[in-house]
């Protein structure tokens, strides 16, 4: 058998030796191992047969992580990323939501309505247009065509009924002929009989404010109004710009120089100031106010439509404009909250989507100048909307 020989450092001398006579620098005897590596821990080939490299600690190659620097915990990374995440998503979305929540201007008392009919099914929200032009200057009142009327009065009125048989919308003409019944004074907290009087709809927005409105509405119908929400015109055109303007198609030409509607037939993007116009106009449509209330519905869904759309429910650019232009013009009852306000716009969306159902208050003539509602639809109408039914009745 070949031996091998392995030349190394002499051990030191035991004690009582003497160092050897040839002093440090002289080569000591070889040793010898036989061929299959014993003989020792210091073989020649120990540690070259495990893969060890010369010059790297650790016995891993070059570029793996050495003594003190273990690998990367993947496991740890990922669950700490997620936190943060989750953490910046929370924290934003109550941040929004409070914000949000501050902005909403909580003005009337419906507390203050007395002699209420009795709460049905589903929720109802009275939605008024007011021609409101508080903030407005004289170059927005020129552009929008508003004039400079002092106070305010309603231009559009519509109750929006939300339950498990679909969303229904009933636009309430504002020549409507009604009852102006006993009530309390919101400012005054004097009580007013009734006497039997009757006057156009808005007359009653105009003499008392929204509770005298809501005591009206639901004396005339007994329905139970259960939200209120307002707007006046700066803020309407505010949101239609916020969203980047609203697509309609127009049934006619329309041409009207009092609310400065002029317009042709056919799809078209309307920006604020036009939107305005079409939905104020009415002295250019054959059936006067019954079609203007129509022109308003279908505008109201598709705006509602436009502002739900993902491009602006996850565009924080286009999100938080259109939210701060809507809640500052948006004045709203005690107890409204953001999810009843949510709630309101996904029901209004569900009307343009085909899902739910738009209609003018049903009318059987005229009475003194003032539209006559149909009492026998009207009260079918109510007790459909009480018991959250799908409504059959049909409107003008």
């Amino acid at each position: 058998m070949m031996r091998q020989v392995r030349r190394g450092q002499a051990p030191p001398p035991g004690p009582g030796q003497s160092a050897p006579p040839y002093g440090d620098g002289v080569p000591q005897q070889p040793s010898y191992v036989d061929g299959r590596g014993h003989g020792g821990r210091d073989e020649y080939d120990s540690g070259y047969n495990t893969g060890q490299v010369y010059g790297s600690p650790g016995g891993r190659g070059p570029g793996g992580p050495g003594p003190g620097r273990p690998a990367p915990d993947w496991r740890r990374r990922i669950k700490w990323t997620a936190i943060t995440v989750v953490t910046a998503v929370v924290v934003t979305t109550v941040g929004t939501y409070f914000w949000a929540d501050s902005k909403l201007n909580r003005e009337v008392d419906l507390s203050k309505v007395i002699e209420r009919p009795g709460a049905g099914e589903g929720t109802n929200y009275l939605i008024v247009g007011s021609d409101s032009r508080e903030g407005m200057t004289d170059e927005q009142k020129k552009d929008l065509h508003t004039g400079s009327a002092e106070g305010k009065r309603t231009d559009s009125m519509m109750i929006l009924h939300t339950g498990d048989n679909g969303s229904t919308l009933i636009s309430l003409p504002r020549d409507s002929d009604v009852e102006i019944p006993s009530f309390v004074g919101s400012e005054s907290g004097k009580t007013y009989k009734g006497t039997g009087r009757h006057v156009k709809l808005n007359a009653a927005y105009a003499e008392d404010g929204p509770e005298l409105l809501v005591r009206t509405i639901e004396h005339n119908t007994g329905l139970r109004l259960d939200h209120y929400v307002e707007i006046g015109f700066a803020g309407f055109a505010n949101i239609v710009d916020s969203v980047g303007g609203v697509e309609m198609d127009i049934p006619q030409d329309i041409k009207d120089p009092k609310s400065g509607a002029d317009f042709k037939k056919g799809k078209q993007t309307l920006n604020g100031e036009e939107a305005l116009a079409f939905v104020r106009t009415r002295y250019a449509l054959a059936g006067s106010d019954l079609d203007r209330t129509k022109n308003q519905q279908k505008f109201l869904s598709a705006l509602a439509n436009q502002v739900a759309t993902p491009s602006t429910v996850l565009n924080p650019f286009k999100l938080y404009p259109t939210m701060g232009a809507g809640l500052d013009s948006l004045i709203v009852d005690k107890d409204m909250g953001l999810f009843d306000l949510a709630s309101m716009f996904w029901a209004m969306k569900s009307v343009s989507g085909g899902e739910g159902t738009s209609m003018n208050m049903p009318v059987s003539g005229s009475v003194g100048g003032n539209l006559k509602w149909d009492d026998a639809k009207v009260r079918r109408l109510v007790e459909q909307l009480k018991n959250d039914e799908k409504v059959t009745v049909t409107g003008n």
